[in-house]
């Protein structure tokens, strides 16, 4: 008899990124409430939450200030649409303020309901454009392997995770990878990370060459690779590829569902790591998770193309239902208000000093642990069965699996990417809630260490 939320779920709900048969037999964890930075499940364990659900609620996963904003904007108008000319106060509020924040001159801002739509628009724009100027061959798109770029169509086939691809039978969609830029799995023996550096540009100069500069539209990147394994480009990585593209006529999409509103300590990843794109998307962070809203941030180059094109022919003929709906666009207003009234950019700095200072001192000598990586409030732990030869697990063991559930054991949230855990907090936490999240990973590190030599 279905008398419970884990017999109901398990009958009724297909869950994203799982294993379906799996869940049959398991079940979910049912998470009943959120407290702060806690989250609390159906009996009542009480987790301090360090991913931020999936890299999002920045301001925690209870917020008065955005309940009331939400409540107020669902007795005003509760839903309309922008198609055709409309908008609405929330609307022209939140895409004011995003192209003040945006490092991209002119921009303009089309909202849309999740990161993989905003990649889709990006990926749509930029064949627009070409086609504009007169150059349709210009079709493919450079992505990167390991890359994760959202789960429609056009975002998986951009994603270079296998696991994206494997079984989907994807359409042809003209999307060819360039080298993922991690130095601690990828750089050869004795090579110097500038030389690694030197390394990429030269692979990603030969691949434009040999697809042909005037076959490709775009480029998209995220600063820092999130679901990729947190990893960060070498020193002088991205302006770099900036000039590459520039020369080439091939645009530089910045994903930044991630990295976006202070994640990797200034408000975009591109102003981190030192270059400007041409389209943008955000998401996750925009609403800190609350309600689903992102958008494609577009340069004035890009836009102004595009709409002479689409007043050639009349119209724009993309958009959602729900871009720029009142209620998400009224909390999305209201989080970025609240993100610049505590200076997030500096909150996360302040905070992620702490958790690197924390994570280097409990278990940067861990026998598991091969390297912490990561910038801002946002970090990566590589799991090694060789700290000296940075020789990795069996995939078969799924150590990292195995830390995730001690770490619950231990009332701390984290995901694991296979064998590189992630930690993306929100950014209300204080500084001992940051020292608890990491005194429970090193706990969950030491029991499976003594697990594992049994």
């Amino acid at each position: 008899m279905l008398n419970s939320l884990r017999s109901r779920d398990m009958a009724y709900h297909f869950h994203s990124q799982t294993n379906p048969r799996r869940h049959e037999g398991d079940g979910p964890l049912v998470i009943a409430k959120g407290e702060g930075c806690y989250v609390v499940d159906e009996l009542g364990n009480r987790y301090l939450e360090g991913m931020g659900g999936l890299w999002c609620a920045s301001l925690g996963f209870e917020n008065e200030r955005l309940a009331e904003v939400a409540a107020t904007q669902m007795k005003t108008l509760a839903t309309y649409h922008t198609f055709n000319h409309r908008s609405n106060n929330p609307c022209v509020d939140v895409v004011e303020q995003v192209a003040e924040l945006s490092p991209i001159p002119g921009s303009k801002v089309f909202l849309v309901n999740s990161g993989s739509e905003a990649n889709d628009t990006m990926v749509k724009l930029a064949w627009y454009y070409n086609l504009a100027r007169g150059k349709p061959s210009k079709r493919k798109i450079i992505s990167r392997k390991g890359a994760f770029h959202g789960s429609t169509v056009m975002g998986a086939a951009l994603g270079g995770l296998p696991h994206m691809h494997k079984s989907f039978n994807l359409p042809g969609l003209n999307v060819v990878f360039a080298e993922k830029p991690h130095f601690y799995k990828n750089g050869l023996p004795g090579e110097t990370e500038e030389a690694y550096c030197d390394r990429l540009i030269a692979d990603l100069e030969s691949l434009i060459a040999a697809e042909g500069a005037d076959t490709i539209a775009a480029m998209i990147a995220e600063p820092i690779m999130g679901a990729g394994g947190v990893v960060s480009p070498p020193a002088g990585y991205f302006p770099r590829v900036r000039e590459i593209l520039t020369r080439n006529d091939i645009l530089l999409l910045s994903d930044e569902v991630v990295c976006g509103f202070g994640r990797s300590g200034n408000w975009f990843g591109c102003d981190t790591f030192g270059f400007v794109p041409d389209m943008m998307s955000i998401a996750k962070g925009l609403s800190s998770g609350y309600v689903p809203i992102a958008a494609a941030v577009i340069g004035d180059h890009v836009y102004q193309t595009v709409a002479d094109e689409a007043d050639r022919i009349g119209v724009f003929g993309h958009g959602f239902t729900y871009s720029g709906h009142p209620v998400t666009a009224a909390v999305a207003a209201e989080v970025l208000r609240t993100y610049r009234e505590m200076d997030v950019p500096g909150r996360a700095r302040e905070l992620g000093a702490r958790l690197f200072e924390r994570l280097e001192a409990a278990i940067g000598n861990h026998p598991l642990v091969g390297e912490i990586r990561g910038a801002g409030f946002l970090a990566g732990i590589e799991l090694v069965a060789d700290r000296s030869a940075r020789t990795p697990f069996d995939p078969a063991l799924k150590v990292g699996a195995l830390v995730e559930r001690r770490c619950r054991a231990h009332g701390v949230m984290i995901r694991n990417m296979g064998d590189v855990i992630s930690i993306c907090p929100p950014f209300v936490m204080t500084m001992s809630q940051v020292d608890e999240l990491v005194t429970g990973i090193a706990a969950a590190l030491d029991d499976v260490t003594g697990e594992m030599a049994k």
